[in-house]
């Protein structure tokens, strides 16, 4: 439940300063063109709000509705959400959104979008600053790499270490590596002290979207720390130092793998095969009802283990470093999008619940800003997809005008918002009913 709810807090506290950059984009553009600004909510308030206060001599009513699916201003002079036809049946008046040059109207509709890539940039930026940057060269991995079922069917196998895809060498195991990987026809690995050469099939892709288990892990030794009192681990016999390095018949395997087979063996008697003093040693044990043992672990990142490289950054070069990770990462974000549209991809979506695993169970400033970044470009990405109610609906229709010169009919335009708020409403049901769906097949 501690996990549960750690998870939950990253997520809401993560979510709700993305909703309040991306409004205050929109915000700021609509006053510096005085457009005038009615209302500033973090989260949706149909019928009532937690909170409200709008100050005095102000034009805008800030507030926090109880409806965690994003947030909203309200614009005078245009139709959104919100689909108030009463103030757009009335004269326009010179504050109002529609009667300022589209060009103008663009930006406002783009504040939001802008405002979350620049905070992406902004994050890593000072990321780079505070921790520098590490890289981990895929050759210092010496247990090489964990695989989930689909890469494995492909070919792989736990323990390798990946030398090139399509003959290109691959030197760090980061996003574009992934993704070089999975859309090669060829890659080669050092397996056993010997280089492989994998043929990937042609539905590597589609069955990997299918697999909803984390790949490309790096291998790290299970190795004793410290034992908890009255433990499985206590009564079993294991003691500080200790490396385990097998279940039962299986042997040569890692942390991760160890992980798995403690957590699929819940309550159920196995065979720890333990290395200690030069011998190995067979432990009988009982994980909990949690598939833990209760143990702290010596390593819990690959960084303890293997030779990292780190570079570090004053607050001047930390900002094209920020920016050139942001822009990778957009580059990686976009060639991954295009899969969604497929039925495995479709099937990959996930909702608040997804979100959240995404997040580290124990808080970790580091991992809840590098997530935030990376969701504040989530963020802005979708915003620009072409639906309406959308951003990115919005902006399509005033580039019709800007081209066409003509406005798109009021009319059309309700219809239009109305069926992108169905539209997203039904992808948010669907993904997490996604979520739900897993969830039950794992119970």
């Amino acid at each position: 439940m501690d996990t549960i709810l750690i998870k939950a807090a990253q997520l809401f506290l993560s979510l709700s300063i993305l909703v309040i950059i991306h409004e205050c984009g929109h915000f700021f553009f609509a006053r510096f063109f005085k457009v005038r600004v009615e209302k500033f909510f973090l989260f949706f308030n149909p019928w009532f709000s937690l909170f409200k206060y709008k100050p005095q001599g102000s034009e805008t009513e800030y507030g926090i509705g109880w409806l965690p699916l994003g947030g909203y201003v309200k614009i005078s002079g245009m139709l959104d959400e919100s689909l108030d036809k009463e103030a757009l049946a009335q004269p326009p008046k010179p504050w109002e959104f529609r009667v300022k040059p589209a060009w103008q109207r663009l930006f406002i509709m783009l504040g939001g979008v802008m405002m979350n890539f620049i905070l992406a940039f902004f994050i890593y930026s000072m990321m780079a600053f505070a921790w520098g940057e590490a890289f981990l060269p895929i050759k210092n991995v010496k247990m090489g790499y964990a695989f989930n079922e689909a890469t494995i069917k492909a070919g792989f196998q736990n323990g390798d270490i990946p030398l090139t895809a399509d003959n290109v060498p691959l030197e760090y195991m980061d996003a574009k590596t992934k993704m070089a990987i999975l859309e090669a026809k060829e890659v080669t690995v050092l397996r056993n002290g010997e280089v492989v050469t994998i043929q990937l099939p042609g539905d590597f892709i589609k069955n990997l979207l299918s697999d909803k288990k984390e790949n490309f892990i790096e291998r790290i030794p299970f190795v004793v720390k410290e034992v908890t009192g009255g433990s499985p681990a206590k009564s079993a016999g294991l003691m500080e130092g200790d490396s385990i390095v097998g279940v039962n018949e299986i042997q040569n395997l890692s942390f991760y793998e160890i992980q798995q087979l403690l957590a699929a063996n819940k309550e159920h008697e196995i065979v720890l095969n333990v290395y200690r003093n030069n011998q190995i040693l067979s432990l009988p044990i009982i994980p909990n009802a949690s598939g833990l043992i209760g143990v702290v672990l010596k390593y819990r990142t690959a960084s303890e283990v293997y030779e990292t490289i780190r570079v570090h950054y004053n607050f001047f070069t930390s900002i094209p470093a920020g920016i050139r990770i942001g822009m990778n990462t957009i580059k990686m974000y976009l060639s991954q999008f295009k899969y969604i549209f497929s039925k495995e991809g479709a099937k990959s979506l996930g909702g608040f619940g997804a979100i959240g695993n995404l997040f580290p169970a124990q808080w970790d400033w580091a991992d809840f800003w590098f997530m935030t970044a990376f969701l504040s470009i989530i963020l802005a990405v979708m915003n620009l997809l072409p639906i309406p109610a959308l951003d990115g609906g919005h902006v399509m229709f005033l580039l019709y005008e800007a081209i066409t010169g003509r406005k798109p009919n009021e009319k059309f335009m309700e219809y239009a918002q109305i069926v992108g708020m169905i539209l997203i409403f039904a992808l948010i049901l669907y993904a997490n009913g996604n979520d739900l769906f897993r969830w039950l097949s794992n119970k």
